[in-house]
């Protein structure tokens, strides 16, 4: 067998993601004794049974895509398919509590991320979208201080209703427990958590839930990346080399995932002296778009170092909803629509199966 050959197979096997599956059919076993003999291609390919319906469009979707390699004269794929043992439990479920779910994260701790996600939900809501935003970080949730709600919500006896904010609908951790309580919770507690918030929350006719991530790469990230469909991963990073490389491992990972990354945006990308309008690049400048350009995602943009997101946020009324009109405000609307004009783009050129 042709080594180079089949490591070319292989790739265009793993680049092929069937609908509503995370994984792609080589690394989630579907493809079974593949061989490569006298410019054949041939292999089993065993499908769900929900996929059974489909077998002849995945078959020909898949037989396109391998044909396209030079010298490739015929594909032989023996469908197959066993059913699924009887089970209760919904642990394999995949959560929809929104048409478009997205990850907002960082690295590290300390980009102003949160600040970024709610201003994010905002400008997507002022974009006529149904919104709402879920705070994943268990040990330092951020909303209920952007929101300026520390009450816990009410539930109507099935679910937990979200609270409504600015026109957002929002929930976190935080407003279940005390603001100066600290959550000391092992992992299984932490990825527990996030399922309910996700599961038990009624998230009311959505068309983005905006997920602001811990940041990190551990257990949370892994949980979201398994129990929903993620519409695609924001990073947030400063500009500062140290900043960049953990945003980096952050995109690494959802890469990994086969999350699709909408984006990066520079946060504190610089600072404007009110009093002189002199630029100064305190955390230096320029570092997130050129890793943007160097990974090949797309630049969002850069929002500036400035007293008015700070003092908004602590306010709990957001610089979008506050001061719709300023140009941080702006900057915030542009990063919305590209985030629109990104997720388009990604369902056009997709390789899932509709």
């Amino acid at each position: 067998m042709n080594n180079k050959k089949l490591e070319e197979i292989i790739t265009i096997l793993k680049s092929i993601v069937l609908k509503n599956k995370s994984q792609n059919i080589y690394e989630s076993k579907m493809v079974n004794s593949l061989k490569y003999e006298n410019n054949i291609i041939s292999f089993t390919l065993e499908l769900l049974p929900e996929q059974v319906k489909k077998s002849a469009s995945i078959k020909k979707f898949i037989e396109e895509k391998l044909l396209a390699i030079n010298n490739v004269k015929k594909i032989e794929i023996i469908l197959t398919s066993h059913k699924k043992k009887k089970n209760n439990s919904n642990i394999y479920e995949r959560l929809k509590p929104a048409k478009n779910i997205i990850a907002v994260a960082s690295g590290k701790g300390g980009v102003g991320k949160s600040t970024t996600a709610i201003n994010i939900a905002l400008s997507l809501s002022k974009l006529k979208y149904n919104v709402g935003i879920l705070d994943a970080d268990i040990y330092g949730p951020s909303l209920p201080k952007l929101t300026g709600i520390n009450k816990k919500p009410e539930s109507n006896g099935k679910k937990i209703i979200p609270h409504n904010a600015f026109g957002l609908q929002v929930m976190s951790i935080g407003y279940m427990v005390p603001e100066d309580t600290a959550t000391i919770w092992r992992g299984p507690l932490v990825m527990s958590a996030i399922e309910q918030l996700l599961r038990d929350v009624e998230w009311s006719n959505l068309d983005f839930l905006i997920i602001d991530m811990p940041p990190g790469t551990g257990d949370a990230q892994l949980t979201l990346s398994q129990k929903v469909q993620l519409a695609g991963a924001i990073i947030v990073s400063t500009p500062q080399d140290l900043s960049l490389i953990d945003a980096r491992k952050g995109l690494n990972m959802f890469t990994k995932l086969n999350v699709p990354i909408l984006g990066i945006i520079e946060n504190m990308s610089y600072f404007v002296c009110h009093n002189c309008n002199v630029k100064h690049d305190i955390f230096g400048n320029g570092g997130a778009r050129a890793e943007a350009e160097k990974l090949g995602v797309t630049f969002l943009n850069e929002i500036p170092l400035d007293i008015s997101l700070r003092t908004t946020s602590d306010e709990g009324k957001p610089l979008v909803y506050k001061e719709p009109g300023s140009s941080i405000s702006k900057r915030f609307m542009e990063v919305g629509s590209k985030i629109l004009n990104q997720i388009e783009k990604n369902r056009k050129q997709s390789l899932q199966i509709i």
